[in-house]
């Protein structure tokens, strides 16, 4: 019994944190004056030196984003970081296509293009390649970010690619979050255990409820200018909309946009016309499905599903803008640093979380 006290204390279980997830929340409506939500600003910071139109980026993963998401979301003013699972020389195929259209195409000519690598093999090979063939911000993809790999990434890839932005993650805490800031990241990718088919949780016990993680993050990021962007528990708008409340920059989307016509993946049919469904093959990147298609079946900590077919991403996008110009307008904000400086969080029930939604008199 001493024993189990004295490690409950040596732990600080009595002093154990109470962590937030989005459905934890809400946002307090303000005074208004804005009259047209179509004129609000929703233009963001991405990394230090760039910025986005719209506060949207497309996840790394093999079932997202490839040249025809990420060509999309330069499109639209957002951007899709293309996932490293591949061989150098396809990754780098993309980088190239998608260069040679931003130089032809004005509207899309100022996008940043970004890939992601690893931190471990030919990480710096790959970084070299995508930069020499036009990409200018690296995403260091790994689970945990708070890591001696991930510091030494940054530096080695900063001394050798001095023009390339670096985002570094993932990371739940204002201590992971100094680390990185100090080893000179240009961005800061905030989730550990929350994505739709992460099982990181479960399978580890670890990660920490998203508007904690983003709080204590933000708090830190900020005193060094180094933008946050918020990946996973996004279930629906209204959670984008929470996650820049929480101070993220921009939100990053995997399972919201999955099963569109941009993501990489064959539409399957499944029964005979007129009855039949369209389907489309989403996954994680630690999952068993994905990590057999690189010949590894060890540290799964992710799941996969097929999503019904979700037509066009740019509907999707459009409503997400549409969606976050309205919860501006609820705070009386016509710009992302207005938003920052009037929105206020609300913690909810588990009562007035479900009174919240669609119900029946």
């Amino acid at each position: 019994m001493f024993i189990f006290l004295t490690k409950i204390l040596r732990k600080g279980f009595w002093e154990m944190r109470r962590a937030l997830a989005y459905d934890d929340i809400n946002i307090e409506p303000k005074y208004s004056d804005i009259e047209h939500r179509d004129k609000i600003d929703i233009s963001t910071k991405f990394t230090k030196k760039t910025l986005l139109d719209i506060p949207i980026i497309t996840s790394p993963m093999d079932t997202v984003t490839e040249y025809d998401m990420a060509l999309e979301m330069m499109k639209l003013g957002g951007a899709g970081i293309v996932h490293r699972f591949m061989s150098i020389d396809e990754q780098v195929d993309i980088i190239k296509e998608l260069k040679q259209v931003s130089g032809i195409n004005v509207e899309i000519l100022n996008s940043p293009i970004c890939a992601a690598v690893g931190v471990t093999e030919d990480y710096l090979e790959r970084a070299e390649e995508l930069v020499q063939n036009g990409c200018n911000v690296l995403l260091i993809d790994v689970a945990h970010g708070h890591h001696k790999l991930v510091g030494e990434a940054i530096e080695e890839i900063k001394t050798r690619l001095s023009s390339v932005e670096i985002i570094a993650g993932s990371v739940a805490t204002g201590e992971a979050c100094e680390y990185l800031c100090e080893k000179g990241t240009d961005a800061i990718r905030v989730g550990i255990g929350n994505g739709s088919l992460c099982e990181t949780r479960i399978r580890t016990g670890v990660g920490i409820p998203q508007v904690s993680a983003l709080l204590d993050c933000v708090a830190i990021a900020d005193t060094y200018s180094v933008p946050v962007i918020a990946d996973g528990g996004i279930r629906n708008i209204g959670d984008v909309c929470k996650g820049l409340a929480c101070g993220a920059d921009t939100i990053m989307l995997g399972s919201l946009l999955s099963g569109t016509k941009e993501t990489p993946g064959e539409i399957e049919k499944v029964g005979k016309w007129p009855n039949e469904q369209l389907f489309k093959k989403y996954r994680g990147s630690a999952s068993l499905d994905s990590k057999k298609s690189r010949g590894d079946d060890k540290n799964v900590e992710g799941n996969h599903k097929v999503i019904p077919y979700k037509g066009k991403v740019k509907r999707i996008i459009n409503d997400i803008q549409d969606g976050v110009r309205s919860s501006f307008s609820y705070v009386g904000a016509s710009n992302m640093d207005e938003y920052y400086s009037k929105v206020e969080l609300i913690e909810v029930t588990r009562a007035g979380n479900l009174e919240g939604n669609p119900h029946l008199l």
